[in-house]
């Protein structure tokens, strides 16, 4: 091996950085070449494209570069204006969000980031629209961010001074009865699934599958996330233990690499970007433009229950925790059912749950051990909102036009000319345009429902109890989970700690709508610091149950410590393989994203 060649390969392994510091100053400059050490351009700075560069892609891309401004401008100009007003009352509607590249599903989140928009956007039709911006991007050294959906909590859906890739008209689907992925004929059986581009989002996309096609395909719950995050994040939907994960059901996917190449890959054509795709972090790889997911056969019935309970007193507080924990050991630790308990602050339990291929008697019955305790105890619990159980033919669950005529379901986009598809759950509205204060999240392993553990995490949930609150979602793990879907999200880039965890625990708060240097709408800062501080004490609770928790990247503390090894575990190593070859000079970096650790924290700077 020639000397360049092993200084360089020195540089770049983690194990022999420390050798560069006896390294002689010449020897370092040649172990680092040139188009390592860079940092990116701001507008006004040397380098910056000019405006012919910009009109010249905005030839390439069909007039379709978008120059972007300062969506609160009307607010800086008069806080207290009807503009202004108009403005924050337009962002409490996720699909106006949705349909401006400018903004993001959230307006930020406490000492962390701040929603901003990008200087640029391409407002892609396809593959190549996204290429030339990729190219261009990668030619004049700018900041790329892309985004579909924008619901990333983390603020990866955009960055000032950027370019952005904003996918949201790549919006086609299309069912097919027997897909084979590309290169795998006679190694793959035909399949049934659904194409998607980048710019789907979940509710159009279950209304297309299920109400209109009659066939399930594994996605988000929240109607307004864009499938292509969700799928590279990994992905869990509101029946993840009998489906899997929506990553483990992603067949092909067309993908925008940093070098501009359009490449389709799979289990059979460049498997290892196909395995990091699925899970490995949406930003991190290249621009995913289309992908192709496994459709499944409708069970009979979909359905959802509501209950909520009151105890009287701290000691009944704690004996319901525990029996609730028995109870979902017993009852509901299966294939059937997913979603969400929630354990509140002032001795309040909420379930908000679903199921699968139950009716409403058979999902009911599942409930009458657990209801059956509290009714022998009326001294002790209270029932504030009776069992509720709804169960409808599979294929209703997503129709908008049934669900816009139950009352206090949905809320539907309220915009003259809204494609009657664009709903939202109702418990779901008040994340549009939120500003994040906290969060938290942790796999619980299925070892602490067993009698000898459980006792650690009722302590846990108890305490966390006294000042905050925190929610079970059942659905993000795998444990109990069908085998089918334990395997196919085996094999994906999550960390595998998610086969054995039977919920995600998560906490967290928000409020409405707030951008700092706006009177009338900044953040309360010392009291968004203060719901910091008691979420992250209600974490190291958790903690203290489960100290190697895991944690799922689309849902998790912005300032997590070691999120490499909480977001995939030892799945890291190779997705920073992956990244190397695939974009050796961090053109996609995103913030916790694999091989971000090389840039700072804006992603403008390369510091290692």
């Amino acid at each position: 091996m020639k000397r360049r060649a092993l200084l360089k390969w020195v540089a770049g392994a983690p194990l022999f950085a420390p050798l560069l510091a006896w390294l002689p100053e010449a020897a370092q400059a040649a172990a680092t070449p040139p188009s390592k050490v860079f940092r990116r351009v701001r507008p006004g700075e040397a380098g910056w494209p000019s405006a012919a560069q910009w009109d010249g892609l905005n030839r390439q891309v069909g007039g379709r570069l978008i120059k972007l401004a300062d969506p609160l401008a009307a607010c800086r100009a008069d806080p207290s204006g009807k503009a202004c007003s108009n403005f924050f009352a337009a962002i409490r509607n996720p699909f106006y969000i949705h349909d401006h590249p400018e903004l993001t599903q959230a307006s930020g989140w406490v000492d962390a980031w701040t929603s901003r928009p990008s200087a640029y956007a391409v407002a892609a039709k396809d593959a190549s629209d996204v290429a030339a911006a990729v190219n261009f991007a990668r030619e004049h050294r700018l900041r790329l961010v892309v985004k579909g959906g924008g619901h990333s909590y983390q603020g990866t859906s955009d960055a000032p001074d950027s370019l952005l890739v904003w996918t949201c008209h790549m919006n086609e689907g299309t069912l097919v009865d027997a897909f084979v992925p590309k290169g795998c004929e006679g190694k793959i059986a035909p399949q049934p699934a659904v194409t998607l581009g980048a710019g789907c989002i979940w509710g159009h996309t279950y209304n297309a599958v299920t109400t209109r096609g009659g066939r399930y395909v594994q996605g988000g719950g929240c109607l307004t996330v864009g499938v292509a995050g969700l799928v590279s994040s990994g992905g869990f939907g509101s029946w993840s233990k009998r489906y899997g994960t929506a990553a483990a059901n992603l067949l092909e996917a067309e993908v925008v690499t940093a070098d501009g190449r359009i490449r389709v890959v799979n289990a059979c054509n460049d498997p290892d970007l196909f395995w990091a795709l699925k899970g490995g972090g949406g930003g991190s790889f290249g621009v995913i433009t289309r992908l192709t997911l496994r459709t499944h056969e409708l069970p009979d019935f979909f359905g959802g229950m509501n209950l909520a309970i009151q105890s009287n007193s701290d000691e009944a507080y704690r004996r319901l925790i525990a029996r609730f924990l028995d109870f979902y050991r017993d009852h509901l630790f299966n294939p059937q059912w997913g979603e969400t308990v929630h354990f509140r602050a002032k001795n309040q339990f909420r379930a908000s749950m679903v199921f699968q291929g139950l009716d409403k008697t058979q999902a009911a019955a599942a409930w009458q051990p657990f209801l059956d305790f509290v009714k022998s105890a009326p001294k002790d619990y209270t029932i504030t909102h009776p069992l509720q159980v709804l169960a409808v033919p599979a294929r209703m669950f997503w129709n908008p036009e049934v669900l816009r005529k139950v009352p206090g379901v949905v809320i539907a986009d309220s915009r003259p000319g809204a494609p009657p598809d664009n709903i939202v759950w109702a418990g779901d509205a008040e994340q549009s345009g939120q500003y994040i204060t906290s969060y938290g999240s942790a796999w619980l392993p299925q070892a602490l429902l067993q009698a000898g553990r459980s006792g650690d995490l009722v302590d846990a949930l108890f305490a966390i109890t006294r000042g905050y609150g925190l929610s079970l979602h059942f659905n993000k793990g795998l444990a109990g989970a069908h085998a089918d879907a334990i395997a196919a999200t085996r094999d994906t880039a999550t960390n595998p700690q998610v086969l054995d965890a039977f919920a995600l625990a998560i906490t967290g708060n928000s409020t409405p709508p707030a951008f700092p240097g706006i009177p009338g709408h900044e953040p309360d800062l010392a009291a968004a610091r203060d719901d910091a501080r008691a979420c992250a004490r209600a974490m190291q609770r958790l903690y203290k149950v489960v100290p190697d928790a895991g944690s799922y990247v689309s849902e998790s503390d912005y300032f997590l410590k070691d999120w490499q090894r909480a977001f995939w575990g030892r799945n890291h190593a190779r997705l920073l393989d992956v990244k190397h070859r695939c974009d050796p000079d961090g053109l996609f970096t995103v913030h916790h994203g694999v091989g971000s650790e090389a840039w700072s924290d804006d992603g403008f700077t390369r510091v290692a």
